[in-house]
């Protein structure tokens, strides 16, 4: 019931104290003139709706009411009677009416003589006791009226009781909505600096930036002051905290609020008619004016400000009660989509009272509109202690008392009158008539929107609207449940509406009509029915009756009544556009020139009417496509233009319009978005900017380009000024795009056929498809592969090859190389503004894809479907699983397994792979979750859930384990009872006491003793679930620290800390082990719990924790390799404590011997002593062993291998555990050295190449060692042999050369070996020296100068290059050089020595002349000097076999040896193993001279006669032709000779070459013969394999091996990828090559390469073939190759299979072997192969020297039987 106690002071009173006086008025406005001020006694029902009631005397009676007591009369209206200038007070409608209903009356009683009837719609408050005469226009004419005036009769006090309790209804209006009223309005639009508020009765108000809040007028204070003090310059404030002033973070669309009205006043503009604006204030200060502290109830709305946001909610500032009473809102209260993180300080919220603290300071608040709207759940008013609670916004039941056909009016709490309009009764949006809806005596449920100052009787406008109601955000359909657009997105506003249906008709009102918006009707006022004046408007009769169609315009929408406000005005429909928010961007329009700009510099700009109230600016560079010198001679005022437009701003409400017809006819796309662009799209735009490095092109919108210099055109442009201008309207192609920076780049080149095809290919990939690539680049963490056909980029993850591990992933990019060819790829997502692929090769993706269940977007995802994906990211609360196309959903903690949790990011890498089921889908918001838990385990958990809850609130068991137990509270401590298991975990065993309570027994409360243990490992293992236990309570368990505690800390679930120890189950007092009863030195069993690098934790019992570090771990070092594995979770040890800290509950234990559990100590080590270390540091140098917590030393270089060539210290790994033996101690300076040679650490009998050397004493005169390198000083290098002895090698014993650079040969930690020469035992000396000649025996001196002959030919290197000639070091010589001249460089003549040679290359020179005297030697690289010398050596070769098995590996001058293993090398590449080098010069094609093999055969062939003329050409030396027996035309010498040019006549093409080419850069007549010569060629053929084998084969004839090596890498990253066959020689020779010269280790890994960069079975083939060809001593290998091959490719190829067979029968002569190989190749290879490879193995056996006929006689039979009509086998 509402309270009839009166406030201390009436409102007036109250709010005198505050800053804006005239807007603190009564809550429902200011006092009309002639009112009084209400007293203190003044009744409530008057009191709180803002009218006076009359003042009583001294006597308390009322005085009466007289003409000369003015406060006595109580006037109704709200205007002054007498306003200034003597304007009237009614308004334009109302006036209207009175005349029509004037002229009404005057006629009718002119033709009846009686009196016309009055309306019930009449204004009733006429004052009757003052009828005068007028005057009203009927026609032309005035006519005189006179009203009879009644009897003055003094009305009774019951009648006058019952006129002032009349209601009237009235919807809100300009008229009635004076300045101090309260309504609820709707945020319909956030401007910039204002906010406008949808408000009943198709209002609109504006809510400035200052009459929001106190905090945020205050923050507009400081920006208005930072602008100031900045200047002209600061064009945008910003706060201190660097943000923008921004409505958008305070305020959301649709958000209801309750405002102050502040002003009604109209804005008149000059010339123009005023047009009412309505200004607001959404202050709390104003919005709760005239409540009180005590006015607060529960379910009442109150309007609040956000005073400061904190962790746990916001503080609110009510504007009620000064600083003592404040709001407090809950975070959770925020309502949906809202988050606490973006609230702002200074946000006003309309809120709903949820509680009162119990002093009444604080005011708990709820901002969830769903809350607050839902009155269902009794969210409305019931109790009030005064009416000021009814406040708009406030939810109230009132009871009808009235229906007539205008509204409804009702009472609430049987005091406060309200009211409904039409519109907010809710009979507007329906048909059914009010006396349908609403009857007398029913109680109803609305919402207060506004109230009425001055009304008498005092009344609220409420809504019955369920929308308001609800408090729904967003306007809905009236049908619940259905499903429809908004209203403004179904039919926006400016539409056209072609057949609005009148629905309902309200004389002097409007019309309501039917827009064809399903749950939503417009409303045309009358004023805007027609351009004209409406007289009546009839339901029945009429242009605009029920039912007629007419065109319409929909002009907005008003939120708060749910109607579109509709136009039907001719004038309105032919209006192109109605605001600035119709016209579109990129759209033509046409128009008027409404102004010329003109400024100094003539005509600047141009306005465009393009409709009433809508202009537009044309810029110059806008007026026309060329630069117009006279812009007014086109343009004059009044002028129509066509146009486009460029952009519109909105918040200026500012048009920029283009004339360029280039532009206004363009039919290409509008880019007027980042977001929307494609790569390849092409457009017009218009030059802005020209710099030196580009143009700036402007297209629509705010969309700009960057047109760089190079994409301008074709040919190069030096200055692009010269070629564009500012305003030039130019098409351009889009190149690459960035929406999220705002950066595109473009391009006026032309598109090539290749990028097209790009688009084509990239767009018709669909996602999941599986594609091709070669690996085209690798970097630290993923592959680049080109994709075949289109050359499309793609992204392979090292994550990706995988489902495994990361090691096992980065083991797989290990074995990827460079061209590699990748199959059987998976595209993931596609990137098209990179032209870019995402792909995957996880075998868990590729199953997915090939069965159809691979997720690739949202519609594959239903609930409990079982997907495969990988890990995107992981958050505290879940994992993001990603799937193809970019579909993502969330694995949240809960539904991991048991055992992810407790590890870090739940055991989980990014793009792991991850097997989980469909949880949940939710569709509205396309997300779903997932699980990882089986249907079953979440089902149980669910159901342990249920019955825990019920079980445990009502205190009683459900089936109790013991059959005994019957309430929770039974379980105490120390009490035996059973349990029964419900899993079994590696550290614990979670059983069940009763039907939902929960248990829980540690491992550590399980064994008695280490030898109860059967499976140390897994001591748990022995449990089943469901098997029953006697048991022991504990406590309760404590999950976040890890321990339990007393029954009294039981909780809503509480888990039972148990134990099952027998001695525990036995034992009358129960025992618990804690931290204060450990005792060092005592022994326990612990069970491990968790695995770090360098310990784990154990448990000794469950509230006891302890560590035992690694070294302390075990005596065997092998065991702490691995420690997870060695050491599982949940296993069992004995361990002994080593220290106790009771402070930090940490207890340090060993699990060592009892012999070694005392702690080391630095007095305890010796030298020879072997202990276990853990790597704490590693470097290049050395590597650093900590022994424990106290001691740590060192392991250097001669220390780490008895081999010094793998001494290596980056093969050791931080906190990995080794073995290490004391090698030194230095007890003063407290250091140690260690030692990890397996000879000290393992075993003393292991071989050992490189000895120890601990004192010069060791070292003998003469003894070859081995050292690193430990300093280079400028008087030489010194050497460390040991670990304290170093040598000294002077720069004289250096090397046999003279090295003039001597520094750069030698660095620290280098292994060189040296020979002892001196020693010193008395001073620890020990020089050495690092000549060749004193290490090796078979050392061969340099060439003097006294070696040197005429004659001689020797090769060298270049060591200079001069304009006269070039100087050349003699190989193998001391320092001996001599100078070519320029005159005997070439047998044609050379002008520039520079252009032929570089220093460094390699030459073979001839020695022409010899100065003994002057130390002169001259010497000639012409050809011809070498010719005689090479025909000499063809004849040999022709006469000699070809090739020749290797025999020696002499050192002389002779090189037949180095020629035979190069020979064999090149051999290798045909298939056939028994071909010789002569298959190499079989003449395959008389055109051609040099062509591939085909990709079957993989050899090489030359073409051409192999004529003596033909093998004289190149150069040769000891029998072997340079260019490895590959013979190089001439036309190959220079590559952009034609076919052509070549068959011109020689002296045509001798002259042609004088013009065009330097002779002395030709080649001579005989083929390459230096470096330069090779390099020249490669730069025309560098995918010639020919050519790079060449170059080898030179290289190694100059015994440079190495260069050899290099070259053959080098070819292999210069020759294309898609010249595989090529790329196969190299291979192939690289094979030949290292089998010739390397070692086992090295064939081995060019082996390995080859497989994964060409096919593996032609790589295998090749190799067996070089190994049968090098001889009886690699048929071993051979045979190991075979079988490895057999089984790896055997399924595929039955050559393999015959290869194998006539290598063991012909080859190694064991037939028995060849005839086992038959029936294993017929189980491998398929069906249709078996035929043919059985008759081949039949041949076999009779052309095989060690065949048998009667075998192959015996297979053709069989044959024969089973395919009798098989005529090939007959044949």
């Amino acid at each position: 019931m509402v309270s009839t106690k009166r406030k201390s002071a009436p409102p007036l009173e109250r709010n005198q104290s505050r800053k804006k006086p005239k807007l603190s008025k009564h809550t429902y406005g200011a006092l009309p003139p002639g009112k009084t001020q209400p007293g203190k006694n003044t009744k409530l029902s008057k009191h709180a709706l803002g009218t006076p009631a009359p003042e009583k005397d001294q006597s308390g009676k009322k005085p009466k009411r007289s003409e000369h007591t003015p406060g006595a009369v109580i006037r109704r209206q709200e205007e002054p009677a007498f306003p200034r200038g003597g304007a009237s007070v009614l308004t334009p409608l109302e006036q209207k009416q009175i005349n029509i209903q004037a002229k009404n009356d005057v006629l009718f009683e002119q033709s009846t003589g009686k009196k016309a009837p009055r309306n019930e719609y009449d204004d009733e408050e006429v004052d009757e006791d003052n009828q005068t005469e007028g005057l009203v226009q009927v026609g032309d004419s005035l006519v005189k009226t006179r009203r009879r005036p009644k009897p003055k009769e003094k009305p009774s006090h019951a009648g006058q009781l019952a006129k002032e309790k009349v209601v009237r209804i009235e919807g809100l209006s300009y008229k009635r909505l004076v300045p101090g009223s309260l309504v609820l309005g709707k945020v319909s639009q956030i401007n910039q600096y204002d906010l406008a508020l949808s408000l009943p009765n198709n209002l609109t108000g504006y809510v400035p930036v200052t009459s929001i809040s106190d905090q945020l007028s205050e923050r507009v204070e400081r920006l208005a002051e930072q602008e100031e003090d900045g200047g002209q310059d600061n064009t945008k404030a910003s706060d201190p905290g660097g943000k923008d002033l921004d409505l958008n973070s305070y305020f959301v669309f649709g958000q209801y609020l309750r405002a102050f009205v502040v002003s009604t006043e109209k804005d008149s503009a000059q010339g123009t008619k005023g047009k009412r604006h309505i200004e607001l204030s959404i202050n709390p200060q104003q919005a709760n004016a005239g409540l009180q502290t005590s006015d607060l109830v529960v379910d009442s709305m109150l309007q609040a400000s956000v005073k400061s946001v904190e962790d746990h909610g916001l503080i609110m500032e009510l504007g009620i009660g000064g600083e003592a009473i404040r709001g407090f809102m809950s975070s959770r209260e925020l309502g949906p989509n809202r988050d606490i993180s973006q609230v702002q300080e200074g946000a006003v919220y309309l809120c709903l009272v949820t509680g009162l603290s119990p002093n009444g300071n604080v005011v708990k608040l709820s901002a969830d509109p769903q809350t607050a709207g839902d009155v269902r759940k009794g969210h409305f008013l019931t109790d009030a202690p005064t009416v000021d609670c009814f406040l708009p916004g406030t939810a109230v039941e009132c009871m009808v008392t009235d229906v007539t056909p205008s509204g409804v009016v009702g009472k609430a709490m049987g005091v406060l009158d309200m009211t409904a309009d039409l519109i907010h009764s809710g009979a507007a949006a329906g048909n059914l008539s009010l006396d349908d809806k609403y009857s007398v005596g029913d109680r109803v449920k609305g919402r207060i929107i506004c109230t009425f100052p001055g009304a008498e009787p005092q009344k609220v406008g409420i809504s019955l609207r369920r929308q308001i109601l609800s408090f729904e955000t967003h306007p809905t359909s009236k049908y619940p449940g259905s499903r429809i657009q908004p209203p403004t997105e179904a039919l926006p506003l400016s539409t056209i509406v072609a057949e609005a249906r009148v629905a309902r008709v309200e004389p002097g009102l409007g019309l309501f009509v039917d827009l064809g918006v399903k749950g939503f009707r417009g409303y045309v006022h009358i004023s805007r029915i027609t351009d004209g004046k409406i007289e009546t408007l009839a339901q029945d009769t009429g242009p605009y009756k029920v039912g007629s169609v007419h065109r319409a315009r929909v002009i907005g929408y008003n939120y708060m009544d749910g109607l579109y406000i509709v136009s039907m005005e001719p004038k309105i429909l032919a209006q192109p556009f109605l605001s600035i928010d119709d016209v579109q961007v990129g759209q033509i329009v046409k128009g008027t020139i409404q102004k010329i700009l003109i400024n100094e510099n003539g005509i600047n700009g141009i306005i465009v009417s393009i409709a009433e109230g809508i202009t537009g600016l044309v810029p110059e560079i806008h007026f026309s496509d060329i630069h117009l010198q006279h812009p007014e001679r086109k343009f004059k005022e009044g002028a129509s233009v066509t146009a486009r437009v460029l952009s519109k701003v909105l918040p200026k409400r500012q048009l920029r319009l283009t004339l360029k017809k280039a532009l206004v006819n363009s039919d290409d796309g509008i880019w007027q978005s980042y977001d929307a662009l494609e790569i390849g799209a092409e457009a017009p735009g218009t030059i802005i900017n020209i710099t030196s490095s580009g143009a700036v092109v402007q297209f629509y919108g705010p969309v700009r380009g960057f047109l760089p210099v190079s994409e301008m055109s074709e040919s190069y442009i030096d200055d692009p000024k010269r070629h564009f201008r500012t305003g030039q309207v130019i098409k351009v192609r889009m190149v690459s795009v960035n929406a999220v920076e705002g950066r595109m780049i473009v391009s006026c080149r032309t598109p090539s056929v290749f990028d097209t095809k790009q688009q084509e290919h990239l767009q018709s990939l669909a996602i999941g498809s599986f594609v091709s690539g070669t690996v085209s680049e690798k970097t630290s963490d993923e592959i680049i592969l080109e994709i075949e056909v289109s050359g499309l980029k793609a992204i392979l993850p090292f994550e990706h090859l995988t489902d495994g591990s990361a090691q096992k992933s980065a083991q797989a990019a290990k074995k990827i190389r460079v061209g590699l060819e990748m199959k059987e790829l998976i595209v993931l997502n596609k990137v098209e503004g990179k032209r870019l692929l995402q792909l995957s090769s996880k075998p868990g993706l590729l199953k997915a894809a090939r069965s159809g269940k691979l997720v690739k977007s949202f519609e594959d995802v239903y609930e409990g479907a079982e997907v495969d994906g990988f890990v995107n990211n992981v958050t505290p609360n879940g994992i993001f699983v990603h799937f193809a196309g970019g579909t993502a959903g969330l694995l949240l903690k809960t539904q991991l397994l048991d055992e992810a949790v407790p590890k870090p990011d739940f055991g989980m890498r990014k793009n792991q792979s991850i097997s989980a089921r469909v949880l949940s889908v939710d569709h509205a918001q396309q997300r779903f979750l997932l699980t990882m838990k089986t249907k079953s385990s979440t089902h149980a958990a669910v159901s342990e859930h249920k019955g825990l809850s019920t079980s445990l609130t009502e205190g009683s068991l459900s089936d109790p384990v013991d059959e005994v137990s019957s309430s929770i509270d039974d379980f105490t401590v120390g009490k035996l009872t059973k349990a029964s298991i419900n899993s079994v975990k590696e550290t614990q065993l979670n059983v069940q006491l009763a039907n939902g309570v929960q248990g829980r027994i540690d491992v550590s409360m399980v064994f008695d003793d280490l030898a109860d243990i059967k499976n140390r490992k897994t001591p748990l293992k022995s449990f089943r679930p469901k098997q029953v236990l006697s048991v022991r309570v504990l406590g309760i368990h404590d999950s976040r620290n890890h321990r339990f505690l007393p029954i009294s800390h039981r909780g809503k679930a509480p888990v039972f800390e148990l134990t099952t120890k027998p001695r525990d189950l036995e034992s009358a007092d129960l025992e618990i082990l804690t931290v204060e009863k450990v005792q060092v030195n005592s022994v326990h069993v612990a069970f491990v719990n968790n695995v770090s690098e360098d310990s784990i934790w154990v448990n000794l019992s469950p509230n006891v924790r302890g560590r035992i570090r690694a070294l302390n771990l075990s005596d065997d070092v092998s065991m702490l390799e691995d420690m997870a594995k060695n050491f599982p979770i949940g296993s069992a040890l004995k361990a002994k404590v080593t220290n106790v800290d009771v402070a930090n509950n940490r207890v340090d234990l060993t699990a060592r011997s009892a012999s070694s559990t005392e702690p080391l100590t630095f007095n305890d080590l010796s030298v020879g002593l072997v202990l276990p270390g853990r790597v704490t540091k590693v470097n290049e140098r050395q590597v650093m062993v900590q022994l424990n917590e106290n001691i740590s030393g060192s392991v250097n270089l001669v220390d780490l291998a008895d081999d010094y060539s793998k001494a290596d210290p980056t093969m050791h790994e931080k906190n990995q555990i080794i073995r290490v033996c004391v090698r030194y101690i230095d007890a003063p300076n407290k250091r140690i050295l260690l030692s990890t040679r397996p000879s000290r650490v393992l075993s003393s009998s292991l071989p050992v190449e490189d000895r120890e050397i601990n004192t010069a004493s060791d070292v003998a005169v003469n003894d070859i060692l081995q050292g690193f390198i430990k300093n280079v000083a400028d008087s030489g290098v010194f050497i460390s042999l040991g670990s304290n002895v170093t040598a000294f090698v002077r720069v004289s014993d250096l090397s046999d050369l003279y090295l003039k650079d001597w520094k750069s040969q030698f660095e620290v930690d280098q292994l060189v070996k040296g020979k002892v020469i001196e020693v010193d035992t008395a001073v620890n000396h020990v020089q050495m020296s690092l000549k060749q000649s004193h290490i090796d025996k078979h050392y061969k001196p340099p060439l003097t100068f006294d070696h040197m002959a005429v004659g001689q030919v020797v090769t060298g290197k270049i060591r200079k290059v001069a304009d006269f000639g070039v100087f050349v070091v003699v190989d193998n010589s001391a320092n001996v050089s001599g100078l070519c001249h320029r005159t005997q460089m070439a047998d044609g003549k050379v002008q520039d020595p520079q252009k032929l040679f570089e220093e460094g290359d390699v030459v073979k020179a001839k020695v022409l002349k010899v100065d003994r005297e002057k130390k002169r030697i001259s010497l000639g690289l012409k050809a011809s000097f070498f010719k005689s010398e090479e025909d000499a050596d063809a004849e040999e070769d022709m006469d000699a076999p070809i090739l020749n098995p290797v025999t020696t590996n002499r050192h002389d001058d002779s090189e037949d040896g180095e020629v035979d293993k190069i020979k064999e090398m090149l051999a290798a590449n045909d298939n056939e193993a028994s071909d010789s080098w002569e298959g190499l010069d079989k003449t395959q094609d008389a055109e051609s001279d040099v062509s591939m093999g085909d990709a079957d055969d993989g050899g090489i062939a030359l073409n051409g006669d192999t004529t003596h003329d033909e093998a004289q050409q190149g150069l040769s030396a000891g029998g072997f032709d340079w260019d490895g027996g590959l013979t190089l035309s001439k036309d190959l010498d220079v590559p952009s000779e034609t076919d052509d040019e070549a068959s011109q006549p020689k002296k045509k093409k001798r002259r042609k070459a004088e013009i065009q080419i330097d002779q002395t850069g030709d080649l001579d007549a005989y083929g390459p013969q230096s470096v330069a010569d090779f390099e020249r060629l490669l730069l025309g053929q560098p995918n010639s394999s020919v050519l790079w084998l060449s170059y080898m084969a030179f290289q190694l004839q100059l015994s440079e091996v190495d260069r050899a090596r290099e070259l053959a890498e080098r070819a292999l990253r210069t020759i294309h990828i898609r010249e595989q066959d090529e790329k196969l020689n190299v291979w192939v020779a690289m094979l030949n090559l290292e089998n010739t010269y390397g070692t086992e280790e090295s064939v081995d890994a060019i082996f390995k390469r080859a497989s994964q960069h060409c096919d593996s079975l032609d790589i295998h083939e090749r190799l067996i073939s070089i190994y049968i060809q090098s001889g009886q001593h690699e048929l071993q290998k051979a045979d190991a190759l075979f079988a490895t091959t057999l089984s790896k490719h055997g399924s595929a190829s039955p050559s393999l299979w015959l290869n194998a067979a006539t290598f063991y029968l012909t080859t190694l002569s064991a037939p028995p072997r060849a005839h086992a190989l038959l029936p294993r190749a017929l189980q491998s290879l398929p069906q249709h192969t078996h035929v043919d490879l059985t008759r081949s193995f039949a041949l076999l056996e009779y052309s095989s020297p060690n065949g048998d006929p009667e075998r192959g006689r015996t297979l053709f039979e069989n044959l024969l039987s089973t395919f009798p009509k098989k005529l090939d086998l007959w044949t």
